[in-house]
Order: structure tokens, then C-alpha cells, then sequence
């Protein structure tokens, strides 16, 4: 098994070295169009080896993708990070010509590889991935659903006092500010529903924190966030390369399912080893629908901005 990430900044270097942690591969590689900072990052991982008890070869390298060869599965970071104040929407335009770029050539040495993207604004990364590669659909993962779950989780343990291990909650739709969607209604304590044990203000208020999640750390810590993103990508990793057959909520090109055609976007969907296997329906009501519809326009209206790039 050999996985490749692309990236070595902050997020691509968490999701490495978690993958590396968790003894996911035999082959590690890290590349970076930085000079020195991919091989930099794998050498310093490699030294913790001994300390944490893994085997993974890591290899770091500076844009020679023949060293990606063989990938399994290729996780998609590259690209700049949000600013405080700058939205997932802004990046657009430099990052659609960095993953485009990035998809081509992970391809021409790994065909059979499951991309992942990480890159922002990601459902807009993840279409263009997609469509500019012609891969089959089920190889083509956004991230994004699977981050803006586990934040909801982190909202609701934080209101309920429990352990996030102990829920089960989901987000939808965009992996935007205003266009994720949280089902607070399908969120689980141990099989409870967790609207017995928060009152209605209680709700709207951890909806309000997970959609800005993002953006909060934004704001603290000047640049995007990156262990839980991160560690969302390793997650993903884990159920192809170990074939778990989890559910996750994952950024996926809908043909009809949700109501929605021609566009990728966040919904449940089972992960094992050929990708994402099937779209599980959550039977959304007539409010859950609605907002899911407006987050597909908003998502929509982004991706017509690819035209102008491809």
C-alpha cells in the first residue's frame, strides 16, 4: 500500500504524519513544489519512528511526482491557505490551476489512484478534479463533510458534556460558512437523540458555532486551520486503504441523489477501498431540503467561475 500527499504545509503534514502513526501504508511519499520542504518534513517524521512505534517508509520530494508512482491513494492539499477574513470562495482563483495541475500529474504515474482533496474552496476543487481528469466518480473524495462533522461533534460534547467518541452527528452541503448544513435532528448521544437533552437555543447556537468553525480558528490563529483537517484526511485514508465501510459525510458528484445533478457536494456516503461505494439517503425534510438546494445554487454559482481556468 502506498499513499502520496500533496502539500507539505500545515494540513498536508499533519494528514502525513497521522497517516504515518497509524501505520496506514508501507509507502509514504510528501511532495511539495517547495524546494527542500517535503524532504525536510518526511526526514523529521521518519525520526520519530522509533519514539511511536511505526514502520512506514517516507519519502519527501520537491515536484518530482515519478516518486508518487504506484499511489494507492493520493490525498490533494496544495494550494493557499485562508487569511483571516478571506473566505473559501476567495482562493478560487489561484487554487483551481494548483489542483487541476497537481490531478494531471498525480495521474500520469498513479491511474488507479483515490484522490482525496483537501484544497479550498473544496467542493469547487473537488468538481474540478472530477471533470478535468474523467476519473470515475467514486475515485474523486472532497474532505470537506467529514471536518465539518467531527466540529459539530466537538460543539455538541462541549454543550452535553460527554465524550465526542459517544455521538454520532452529521453535516451536509457545502463546506462553506453559509452553506454546511447540520442535522442537528439525526444527532445521536448513544442512540438519544440529543434534542432531548439541549433546549432550542442550545441547538441554534452549536448549529451557528459549527458552520463558522472554520473561520473561528481563522480569526485566532491568523492562517486556516490544520489538525483537524488533517486529521479528517487520514480518517478518510484509513477506511480505503483498511476497506471499513464507513459512513462519513464526503463532498461526491451527485447524478440525481438529493434532489441535485452535476455537482459535487457534502453527503453521506460509505468509504471502503474502491472510494466512496454508495450515498446513503437521509430522507431530509421539506426545511433540510431547502437549505440543501440553496447550498447546491451557492456551490453552483462557484463552479461556474471554473470555466474561466479551464
Amino acid at each position: 500500500m502506498k499513499v502520496t500527499v500533496v502539500g507539505a504545509g500545515a494540513v498536508g503534514a499533519t494528514c502525513a504524519d497521522n497517516i504515518a502513526r497509524a501505520a496506514l501504508c508501507e509507502e509514504l511519499v510528501i511532495l511539495d513544489i517547495k524546494e527542500g520542504l517535503a524532504e525536510g518534513k518526511a526526514l523529521d517524521m521518519t525520526q520519530t519512528a522509533a519514539l511511536l512505534g511505526f514502520d512506514t517508509r517516507i519519502t519527501g520530494s520537491t515536484n518530482d511526482y515519478s516518486k508518487t508512482a504506484g499511489s494507492n491513494v493520493v490525498v490533494i492539499t496544495s494550494g493557499i491557505p485562508r487569511k483571516p477574513g478571506m473566505t473559501r470562495e476567495e482562493l478560487i482563483g489561484t487554487n483551481a490551476g494548483i489542483v487541476k495541475t497537481v490531478a494531471e500529474n498525480i495521474l500520469k504515474y498513479s491511474p488507479d489512484a483515490i484522490l482525496i482533496v483537501i484544497s479550498n474552496p473544496m467542493d469547487t476543487m473537488t468538481y474540478l478534479a472530477l471533470t478535468s481528469t474523467g476519473l470515475s466518480k467514486n475515485r474523486i473524495i472532497g474532505m470537506g463533510g467529514a471536518l465539518d462533522s467531527a466540529r459539530f461533534k466537538c460543539y455538541l460534547s462541549k454543550a452535553l458534556h460527554c465524550s465526542p467518541r459517544d455521538l454520532n452527528a452529521i453535516v451536509v452541503g457545502g463546506h462553506g460558512d453559509t452553506t454546511m448544513i447540520p442535522l442537528i435532528r439525526y444527532a445521536t448521544w448513544n442512540s438519544a437523540p440529543v434534542t432531548n437533552f439541549l433546549n432550542e437555543e442550545q441547538q441554534k447556537q452549536i448549529v451557528a458555532d459549527t458552520m463558522v468553525g472554520g473561520a473561528t480558528l481563522t480569526k485566532l490563529i491568523g492562517t486556516s486551520a490544520w489538525y483537524a483537517p488533517g486529521a479528517a484526511g487520514a480518517a478518510l485514508v484509513e477506511a480505503i486503504v483498511r476497506d471499513q465501510k464507513k459512513l462519513f459525510s464526503c463532498c461526491v458528484y451527485l447524478n440525481g441523489e438529493y434532489g441535485q445533478k452535476d455537482i459535487c457536494l457534502g453527503v453521506p456516503v460509505v468509504i471502503g477501498k474502491n472510494g466512496w461505494e454508495k450515498i446513503v439517503d437521509y430522507k431530509l425534510n421539506a426545511a433540510e431540503q431547502a437549505e440543501f438546494n440553496k447550498s447546491a445554487d451557492a456551490v453552483r454559482a462557484m463552479n461556474e467561475v471554473l470555466k474561466a481556468y479551464n
